[in-house]
């Protein structure tokens, strides 16, 4: 099929467009005995059989599962002469999910990040510290090629070792910090300790992803470090970073032209465009390891129309949970992000907690773990004690369901290098 071209940004996308290029991803992945058994048990022999938006929504999503039961590389379109990289997941139980990268693909991925981080006011004259994990993981490597294809000076420093980090931040003029919105908060914290001014920095903007994220969160990185700061998303199933990033209207993430996304209901029915729901990708370009329907178990909104920065797609809002890190708590779901949101709503307290889950008798309890800020820390008990009834409200009507608030020190909830730990669940 002829190269479809996704160069021109501010036209109005039809629904042949769109076709011509699913159409293409179809025919990629028909070959694989996976997808040809599955797409056989519903009439799709070929890739002209998917005539409609609706006959494509037919087709079965694929899952983490499925990359699973297919490790390592039986899911890949190309064979091995083919592929120039393997990327995996982080995941701590199991199998890895396993992905695979064409020479094509890699130089697509840079093109994509490269576009995202221009959007985002990133140029050629940047220097850019990339605290994100190098590896398999493909959060380091991803940015490393965008920005290198954007032409700005890459510092690759991966994660960890915060004190040369502040220091490498101020000796280099670093202007761009792309990491954890969770480690951009210890690092701010950190230069706050290490008698390094922020005026020493000249930090601008900051790129954080790999974890959901606040409003909240990000009035407080741009506060403490004195930047703007702008949500990436990516992952590696799909491709890696890239997928999505802000823009500077702020007006949610531009979903690149080489990706197609649609938003389910819970029973995995699409959902219109303005409902939130959990966010399906279908990559357009990819050669190695094209995602077809993949479930992200992620929770957005998506919207489709023209920015006030002049683009006209898809943009979806900050992902406000993960599937995987709601809680079943007394028959209600409960999310980090909700909790996170109480916190932030109010003053005296750290962006860091701890949610621990418990079982009294046959009871699931929730203990929420907050640190309270240096000066709050030497208040008065009663006014500490008003501070946290307060919170406990809060935190009450946002979840529907009774909770226990502990206040602990300042500095003492473990802090991440990577995605932070926010859960603790001691029922099992």
């Amino acid at each position: 099929m002829d190269k479809v071209d996704h160069e021109d940004t501010k036209a109005e996308r039809t629904e042949e467009y769109w076709l011509k290029s699913l159409r293409k991803t179809v025919e990629r992945v028909l070959p694989i005995p996976h997808y040809r058994e599955r797409f056989g048990a519903i009439g799709i022999t070929q890739a002209e059989d998917v005539q409609t938006l609706e006959d494509f929504q037919r087709l079965p999503l694929t899952t983490k599962e499925d990359l699973r039961k297919n490790y390592p590389f039986g899911l890949f379109a190309e064979p091995m002469d083919n592929i120039v990289r393997l990327h995996a997941s982080s995941g701590t139980t199991g199998k890895p999910t396993v992905v695979g990268y064409t020479r094509q693909d890699i130089l697509l991925w840079a093109k994509i990040v490269a576009r995202g981080l221009e959007r985002a006011g990133v140029t050629k004259k940047d220097i850019v510290q990339i605290a994100y994990g190098y590896g398999l993981f493909t959060g380091g490597m991803g940015l490393h090629y965008g920005c290198e294809e954007l032409g700005a000076v890459v510092v690759p420093i991966s994660g960890g070792n915060t004190a040369r980090q502040l220091m490498l931040m101020r000796d280099f003029g670093t202007t761009v910090l792309a990491c954890t919105p969770s480690y951009a908060l210890f690092l701010a914290e950190s230069l706050e300790e290490s008698g390094i001014a922020r005026e020493e920095l000249k930090l601008k903007i900051g790129i954080f992803g790999a974890e959901p994220w606040t409003e909240g969160m990000r009035e407080q990185i741009e506060a403490r470090l004195g930047i703007k700061a702008f949500d990436i998303y990516g992952l590696s199933e799909t491709m890696g970073p890239g997928v999505a990033l802000e823009c500077q209207a702020h007006q949610g993430l531009h979903i690149d032209e080489h990706f197609y996304p649609e938003i389910l209901d819970p029973e995995g029915n699409p959902l219109p465009v303005g409902e939130r729901g959990e966010l399906v990708i279908t990559s357009l370009d990819k050669e190695g390891f094209p995602a077809l329907r993949y479930r992200t178990k992620d929770l957005t909104t998506l919207h489709y129309g023209m920015c006030p920065c002049g683009e006209v797609g898809w943009t979806m809002e900050r992902v406000s949970a993960r599937v995987d890190d709601m809680l079943i708590i007394r028959g209600v779901n409960v999310f980090p992000s909700q909790v996170e949101e109480a916190i932030l709503s109010l003053g005296g307290f750290e962006p860091h907690y701890l949610l621990v889950v418990y079982r009294v008798g046959n009871l699931d309890q929730l203990e929420v773990q907050v640190e309270v800020n240096e000066t709050s820390f030497f208040d008065e008990v009663r006014e500490l004690e008003g501070r946290q009834e307060r919170l406990k409200q809060r935190i009450e009507e946002i979840l529907g369901i009774s909770i226990r608030i502990r206040l602990v020190e300042p500095k003492s909830i473990p802090r991440s290098e990577g995605k932070a730990v926010r859960v603790i669940d001691k029922r099992q």
